[in-house]
C-alpha cells in the first residue's frame, strides 16, 4: 500500500506527517491547532536547556551516561543525585551509578547512599522487581535548589 509524507523542517528537527494520498495530509495539517509547531519548539528546547544549560560545568554527558565534572566538593549523596538527575528519566541502577560515580572519580558505597537516600524520600523504586533507583519530586527540588544553586554560586 503506497502512502505519502510531508516533512515540516523546524528549529529541534522535523515533523512527518503521513496519509495514503495527498487529500489525508491536508485533512490532518488543517487539524493540527494553530501555534503547534512553536509550542513543540518551545518544549523541545526547554527540555534540553532544562538539563544541559542547568548543568554545564558540573555534568556532562557521554556515551556511557553523565559523568560529574565539576572540581568542587561534593558529598556521596550530592553525586549520586547528581548522576540520577542528569540520567534518563532520571532514573538509573546501582551499578551504572557506581560506574558513572568512578568515571567521574569518586569512589562511593553506592548501595548505601541509595539505601540511605530512599529513607529520606529523595528516591524510590518504580518497580520493586528491577534494579532501578529514581528520583523523587522531593529528591529532584533537593537537587534544582540546594544542590545546583550551590554549585553554581561557586562557579560564578
Amino acid at each position: 500500500m503506497k502512502h505519502i509524507e510531508a516533512r515540516i523542517k523546524t528549529s529541534f528537527g522535523e515533523v512527518v506527517i503521513e496519509g495514503e494520498n495527498p487529500q489525508e495530509i491536508l485533512d490532518m495539517l488543517g487539524i493540527i491547532p494553530e501555534g503547534f509547531v512553536e509550542k513543540l519548539n518551545d518544549f523541545v528546547s526547554n527540555k534540553l536547556t532544562q538539563s544541559g544549560a542547568q548543568l554545564k560545568g558540573i555534568v556532562e554527558p557521554t556515551t556511557e551516561g553523565p559523568v560529574i565534572v565539576t572540581r568542587e566538593k561534593l558529598t556521596h549523596y550530592e553525586a549520586v543525585g547528581l548522576i540520577l538527575y542528569a540520567s534518563e528519566e532520571k532514573k538509573s541502577t546501582a551499578a551504572q551509578v557506581t560506574k558513572l560515580l568512578d568515571s567521574s572519580g569518586i569512589n562511593a558505597m553506592v548501595p548505601a547512599r541509595l539505601n540511605e537516600m530512599t529513607k529520606r524520600g529523595q528516591i524510590f523504586k518504580p518497580d520493586p522487581n528491577k534494579p532501578e533507583f529514581k528520583l523523587t519530586i522531593q529528591g529532584e527540588k533537593w537537587i534544582e535548589e540546594e544542590v545546583l544553586s550551590k554549585l553554581r554560586g561557586k562557579m560564578s
